[in-house]
């Protein structure tokens, strides 16, 4: 599968990375001096297992040699405002005019039509508008920012399984199509259960309210002696008497846990108890049980845990620690093939393999 990137920030990428981890062959174009990212193009992860070639898009060669690339392609995408493409010469319309069968990615935060569609955002506006930001918060406080995870980067899982399915209905029917990826709809597409739970009447549209968002302290975080936190999420019955059992809360059974009158009680005595001892102790006391609670590890620890060392989580890579592929398949699995390409590094190989 021939894979053709023009290079972008955050989903993009983030899709080339992941396509490159299940065997693609990704060539990313580049413009002149690189110019893109917060750090340097060698330690750039979301471009490992890629090849980079650069083409000036203001010039005529540089469009030319990307129609070429694309002709040659399976999936192509970009991550330009509207239009921008066209501007350029590398719209839709011009490369599957060279390659029918070509499946043609737009990348963007707002759509390519509707009121915003021209104008800038970022990862924090589209989840804004679309309802996830205004769900994660403390009761009375503010909506907290979930990083890029919820807008920039399940945008570009987004993407990857609209090229993906693109690419199969084009290898039926010969006809490659547009794939319209917008971050605004895939954040508001995640939210799917919760407009469930809405329309049901069993969830509060507002934040620190519910069961699944902190307002429950059997479903949360709690602050160690230590100044360290652990997670806890005892929701059914049988975890929750365990949970209750092993942090010596007594017998559960009176509780009443799922009762929402119970929490300020509940979440008074579960603080208390995590206050008293270290995180590390609380690891040692729900070890092997099906509490459900696990230590709040940071991104360093993470990559050090005996689960995630077994299975392999965290690879090194040319001297990097990272995340390895995912999913895991039985007989093919991902690789990462290379470290992140330096702009324009692999130009001649792309064009004999590509170009001939």
């Amino acid at each position: 599968m021939r894979v053709l990137e023009i290079a972008g920030l955050g989903p993009g990428p983030f899709c080339g990375m992941l396509l490159a981890d299940l065997g693609a062959d990704v060539v990313r174009v580049d413009r002149p001096g690189g110019g893109f990212g917060f750090v340097p193009a060698g330690l750039d992860l979301l471009n490992r297992g890629k090849r980079s070639i650069v083409a000036d898009l203001g010039e005529p060669a540089g469009v030319e040699l990307t129609l070429a690339l694309a002709e040659r392609a399976d999936v192509m995408f970009e991550g330009f405002r509207p239009g921008v493409a066209e501007r350029l010469g590398i719209g839709p319309d011009v490369c599957m005019s060279r390659r029918p069968g070509l499946v043609y990615g737009r990348m963007t935060g707002w759509g390519q039509r509707g009121p915003l569609a021209r104008t800038a955002g970022h990862d924090i506006d589209y989840i804004a508008l679309a309802g996830p930001l205004h769900a994660i918060g403390p009761v009375g406080g503010p909506p907290q920012i979930p990083l890029g995870l919820v807008g920039d980067f399940a945008g570009g899982v987004y993407l990857a399984v609209g090229l993906l399915a693109a690419l199969r209905e084009a290898q039926a029917s010969g006809r490659g199509q547009v794939v319209d990826a917008a971050i605004v709809d895939s954040a508001a597409h995640l939210m799917t259960m919760f407009h469930s739970l809405l329309a049901a009447g069993v969830w509060r549209d507002e934040r620190g309210a519910n069961l699944g968002d902190g307002a429950a302290p059997f479903y949360g975080v709690h602050l160690t002696a230590d100044g360290e936190y652990m997670a806890v999420g005892a929701l059914e019955p049988a975890f929750f008497r365990e949970f209750a059992a092993r942090l010596g809360l007594g017998d559960a059974d009176h509780l009443n846990h799922l009762d929402p009158a119970t929490w300020p009680e509940l979440r008074t005595r579960i603080s208390a108890a995590f206050a008293s001892r270290t995180r590390d102790e609380w690891v040692e006391v729900f070890a092997g049980s099906d509490a459900c609670v696990a230590p709040v590890l940071g991104m360093r620890e993470a990559a050090r845990h005996p689960h995630l060392v077994e299975r392999e989580t965290f690879i090194d890579v040319e001297g990097v620690t990272q995340p390895a592929p995912a999913p895991r398949f039985s007989r093919t699995p991902g690789s990462v093939r290379r470290g992140p390409s330096l702009p324009g590094r692999d130009a001649e190989e792309i064009v004999r393999d590509w170009l001939g």
